[in-house]
């Protein structure tokens, strides 16, 4: 559950001469702004030798004195450690030789010695994980130099296989193939190699992964990204359907990296905007590599800081709507992200291509994605209603309408009979107890009932396997009279930490409520408060 929040990411600070300082300024800086995070990737920087070349499953003693002291002040202001590996040994590795003489690198055309590719730095061979001693030889490696040192989880990078020579063979678990039809099954190996040593080395704990390629089968292992983006309106946008293609292809767990990866750093109304479009993608995390040597970082542009902790302070808002949709996803393998035809087949206007798309059945996300736009005209598929989040403002679908787009403010629309569960934001450096429950409530027509599934358990284990966890059956159905709520527990599998929901009705709404009871006055949101009991 912890990989919902904010993702931190940067190769400068690895790649820094004080890394260890750069990372704890990190925390600190977290703490100063007031950005609630909860993972950060560690960039490869730390396997750098004194030549400047990248040697995976290696610590850079000079740059990360104490990386066990470390991770223990990430783990303190609750923020877990996920590092960068590559599946590539340069040939003036130490244990290259060792490994090389087990036969566990991609070997030539004629099987007899390794095939040589260029890597980063130099000359190297790719591991072979159809050859069993090598994929035992990685989980033994991921679990002494990284896990055993405090780092939670891998970042699986660099594992396209850029091997050039296509006639190089894999071991192939005994029956020998080319190279050139086998590369998606490295990768797919790799991943599940890492998958299996995190799992060995915390049995009760669910593994976190990420992959930059991937293959049908990766999707059980690993979230992905799209790979190293450049800053840019375009790439804003274009990342915009290259995810929800993905994911109606089964892999549900992306993101892309917010900000963009390489070139300039962004202008403050870009990165704002990136951030708000971030935040509605199953994974969230800004990371970058500019060429003039700065981060994407949330503080990067004090004039739209506060927007941006305010769409970042929303993300975590979210994490319950969020996890019930990853729950879901694995269940009936519906996407998260989903492009509006998939919800709207029979409105001709959503087969167009559209940037706009549904987080879930219930949220419409229509980011802003052109420099210097205060209105946005947004089309709403036809056959509902559709409520604007903010102001509870009402539309009729089948058209398209203008919606102000101020910087402060994301244009975004609720579907009617949308059930959005929202959790609490938690105080950088602090405990998250996420003990409370309340609910966006956007009332369906007269005359209808609409339902959401709420999924409850640890965030943590693999208990649920064993069905420890909850289903807390969201209802709202609609009169022209009133309104009526409620919250039933279909199954108990997992205590709940809150025993009432606070289902707040949007802006504008005065229709008297059954169900549960009002509180005196309204919330922040001018949204009318009802307190309701789980039954």
């Amino acid at each position: 559950r912890w990989s919902l929040g904010y993702l931190g990411s940067s190769m400068a600070y690895a790649e820094s001469i004080d890394a260890q300082k750069e990372l704890l300024r990190f925390i600190q800086q977290c703490e100063e702004h007031r950005i609630p995070c909860h993972g950060f990737h560690l960039s490869s920087g730390y396997t750098l030798g004194e030549n400047g070349k990248r040697y995976v499953f290696t610590w850079n003693r000079k740059r990360f004195p104490d990386p066990e002291s470390l991770f223990e002040s990430f783990h303190e202001a609750g923020i877990r450690v996920v590092a960068n590996i590559k599946p590539c040994l340069l040939t003036d590795r130490p244990y290259y030789q060792d490994v090389s003489a087990a036969g566990g690198f991609l070997q030539n055309a004629d099987g007899k010695h390794p095939e040589i590719s260029m890597f980063w730095g130099g000359e190297g061979s790719y591991l072979d994980f159809t050859n069993p001693p090598t994929f035992k030889w990685w989980k033994r490696k991921v679990r002494e130099t990284l896990l055993s040192r405090g780092i939670d989880g891998t970042w699986n990078d660099n594992n396209e296989y850029e091997v050039w020579n296509d006639g190089a063979l894999c071991h192939g678990f005994g029956k020998p193939f080319r190279v050139g039809v086998g590369r998606p099954i490295q990768t797919l190996l790799m991943v599940r190699a890492s998958w299996e040593a995190q799992r060995e080395q915390a049995p009760d704990t669910r593994p976190f992964l990420i992959s930059r390629s991937a293959c049908p089968g990766v999707q059980r292992y690993a979230q992905t990204w799209s790979g190293d983006n450049s800053t840019s309106w375009e790439t804003l946008r274009y990342n915009i359907p290259m995810g929800l293609s993905l994911s109606l292809s089964g892999f549900f767990n992306l993101g892309h990296d917010v900000g963009g990866f390489y070139g300039e750093e962004p202008d403050p109304e870009l990165f704002l905007r990136w951030v708000q479009n971030g935040i509605f993608h199953p994974r969230f995390s800004i990371h970058s590599w500019h060429l003039d040597g700065t981060s994407n970082e949330p503080w990067m542009h004090p004039e739209v800081l506060p927007h941006v902790r305010e769409a970042i302070r929303l993300r975590y808002r979210l994490i319950p709507y969020l996890y019930s949709l990853f729950f879901e996803a694995v269940r009936k393998g519906e996407p998260i992200i989903r492009p509006m035809v998939y919800h709207f087949p029979q409105d001709p206007a959503c087969w167009r291509e559209s940037f706009d798309f549904l987080l879930g059945p219930f949220i419409l996300v229509a980011s802003v994605l052109e420099p210097g736009c205060r209105v946005r005209k947004v089309y709403l598929p036809e056959g509902v209603g559709w409520y604007e989040v903010d102001t509870g403002v009402y539309h009729e679908g089948g058209r398209e309408i203008p919606m102000d787009a101020p910087l402060e403010r994301i244009p975004l629309l609720a579907r009617e009979g949308a059930l959005i569960p929202l959790g609490s934001v938690p105080d950088p450096g602090r405990e998250w107890k996420d003990t409370e429950r309340s609910v966006w409530v956007f009332p369906p027509r007269p005359g209808n009932v609409s339902r959401f599934l709420l999924i409850e358990d640890d965030g943590e284990t693999l208990a649920y396997r064993q069905g420890k966890y909850t289903e807390v059956e969201l209802q709202v159905s609609s009169e022209p009279d009133r309104i009526r709520l409620s919250a039933h527990a279909r199954t108990q599998g997992y205590p709940l930490p809150y025993g009432e929901i606070v289902f707040l009705l949007p802006p504008g709404e005065e229709r008297p409520v059954e169900g549960g009871e009002e509180e005196n006055g309204t919330d922040p949101e001018r949204r009318r408060r009802i307190r309701v009991r789980v039954r």
